[in-house]
């Protein structure tokens, strides 16, 4: 009954409140509350968290407003935030931000230099089932240790909820999403070949190790190695996103492959947490020291190419909707563009090729949104442009990219001046000017001409 009532007052309240066409849109913080209140705003997620933004937006940027130094903290190591948590002292140490006044949460007890937290992740609860255990159900961060430790630890308490140990052959060292909140992998350092082993001429192809898990309940799916024999002796580095292994070569070259079907094709034994293993002619417990995780997805032979793309600098972005890539072609007149192009056929999209055309020592950068908008961001000295993939009006599957908007900004030229008295009393005035040398200017041409 009470559901049915609201429900009634927010058809009588509707037509009343809701913002009428044509008509400028309030920027009252308060009026948009009161209708996200009533429901009379959309409920898509984007339309929400949007207007949520522009109210955040016309509290901090209206005048007269104030803001007040709260709390302060220092640290001699990274300091990172994720979800609203703070972490100091290489994760040990983490604060709650959403309070007035960010509160501690817990603090782990002082560890040695080996088991030092190298890197972590957060996981957030799934909403969508229920696990067989509760602390399960709850946020946990991802832990890799120094000493090849993978710990699960409460990320609001920071106990230990499990702990899995790696492999005591290789070093790991980092931590990445795949999918985020499904499936996580954990690299390792680039194996360098010894000098013993360089005299005995022996040819060190394995590049590194790449361990893969799922999340929720934490389950292993398995450990790969990188072969130079498989991939080519120009390999460097890896990474695993979406389901795809992608594979960047000294080259300049990135070459893509479906993880599923490696995994289908070459994985010898699967693998759970806590049971025996007979991988090897071992029988040992899978996730305990000192056995750790073996290796069970041997690549024999290279898997089928996904796809393939040379670049001149800074690599190849995927993202948008539908899918695109930007790269800068591997040629030197087109040094500073970038090239905006479907991933289904390689088409060039109309107006895909974008040049800031800035002078300044250091170079544009671009890059999709990390909202999963599709929009992407093109940063100059002075410029900043939203741009948009869209379907080019009359084809089909032709797309072109639009420009949303821009942002400018503006420097101020003119010659600063500032007096100083020196110890002897004497008034000495020293003019500054903005060098030529600043990264974040555009070079004078006029000057060097």
């Amino acid at each position: 009954m009470v559901s049915t009532s609201s429900s009634m007052c927010l058809d009588q309240w509707s037509f009343a409140l809701r913002p009428l066409a044509h008509k400028r849109r309030t920027k009252n913080a308060c009026t948009r509350l009161g209708f996200r209140a009533r429901g009379t705003t959309s409920n898509d997620f984007g339309t929400l968290l949007g207007e949520n933004l522009r109210i955040l937006k016309n509290i901090i940027l209206q005048d007269g407003t104030e803001f007040t130094k709260v709390w302060a903290k220092s640290s001699k190591s990274l300091i990172s935030y994720d979800s609203g948590r703070i972490y100091f002292e290489n994760y040990s140490n983490c604060y709650s931000s959403l309070a007035p006044k960010p509160q501690l949460l817990y603090e782990i007890p002082r560890r040695s230099r080996a088991e030092k937290i190298e890197d972590s992740l957060l996981c957030q609860c799934p909403l969508d089932k229920v696990l067989p255990q509760a602390s399960e159900q709850k946020p946990c961060l991802l832990a890799l240790t120094a000493n090849n430790w993978l710990y699960r630890l409460s990320a609001d308490t920071g106990e230990t909820l499990q702990k899995v140990y790696l492999s005591p052959h290789f070093k790991f060292r980092y931590l990445g999403w795949d999918i985020s909140q499904e499936t996580f992998y954990v690299k390792s350092i680039q194996h360098k070949q010894t000098p013993l082993a360089r005299q005995a001429g022996v040819d060190n192809n394995v590049l590194m190790h790449l361990a893969i898990f799922r999340v929720f309940p934490l389950d292993v799916v398995g450990l790969l190695e990188i072969s130079k024999k498989v991939f080519g002796k120009s390999v460097v580095d890896v990474l695993l996103s979406q389901g795809v292994l992608a594979v960047s070569h000294s080259t300049k070259c990135v070459k893509l492959y479906s993880f599923e079907y490696i995994v289908k094709q070459f994985r010898t034994k699967k693998l759970i947490l806590g049971e025996h293993c007979d991988l090897y002619g071992t029988r040992e417990i899978v996730g305990n020291a000192p056995y750790g995780i073996p290796v069970n997805i041997q690549i024999k032979e290279c898997p089928p190419v996904l796809f393939e793309m040379s670049y001149f600098e800074n690599g190849i972005q995927i993202g948008g909707h539908p899918w695109h890539y930007i790269y800068t072609p591997n040629h030197k007149r087109d040094r500073g563009t970038h090239h905006i192009c479907s991933i289904r056929d390689g088409a060039l999209a109309k107006n895909g090729v974008q040049d800031m055309k800035c002078d300044s020592l250091e170079a544009d950068w671009i890059f999709f949104h990390p909202d999963d908008s599709g929009r992407i961001i093109h940063a100059g000295p002075s410029t900043i442009n939203v741009l948009r993939i869209k379907e080019e009006a009359g084809f089909v599957s032709h797309y072109e990219v639009v420009r949303d908007f821009s942002i400018n900004t503006s420097h101020d030229n003119r010659a600063s001046s500032q007096v100083t008295v020196t110890s002897s009393g004497r008034t000495v005035k020293k003019r500054f000017q903005h060098l030529d040398d600043d990264p974040e200017r555009e070079v004078d041409k006029s000057k060097h001409s």
